[in-house]
């Protein structure tokens, strides 16, 4: 009887082993592939910014989008974020948006008070 039991312990036990490798995070490499063939064509946008000469707001637009995707697409795959928990993604993401929103804030209020300071000493 303690053969049987040992024998359906250890098939259960080599079943779960089974399914903790099925479950593990093993992503075909076509992913992989096609987000690095993606990185590649951000990174040449990019680079005809700099290309065609682009200047002011929408140079630097250009860059910050092309910039915040390739960032995006880096985290999401090769750091495996997709195939994260919520709360976990909520833990590493939410203190970048808030400091975000915070430097936001911070540009308002400076653009606030130089304007204030350039009208009272202009006049």
């Amino acid at each position: 009887m303690d053969h049987v039991a040992t024998s359906s312990s250890a098939t259960g036990h080599a079943s779960g082993k089974q399914s903790a490798q099925a479950e593990g995070q093993q992503h075909p490499i076509r992913i992989y592939l096609t987000i690095w063939i993606l990185l590649f064509v951000l990174s040449t946008f990019s680079y005809l910014v700099d290309y065609f000469q682009l200047h002011g707001l929408l140079r630097w637009t250009l860059i910050i989008i092309f910039m915040l995707l390739k960032a995006g697409f880096i985290v999401a795959i090769f750091m495996h974020m997709a195939w994260e928990r919520l709360a976990l993604k909520l833990a590493i993401l939410v203190p970048p948006l808030c400091l975000l929103v915070l430097i936001g804030l911070m540009a308002i209020e400076g653009t606030h008070t130089f304007l204030s300071r350039w009208a009272i000493f202009t006049h």
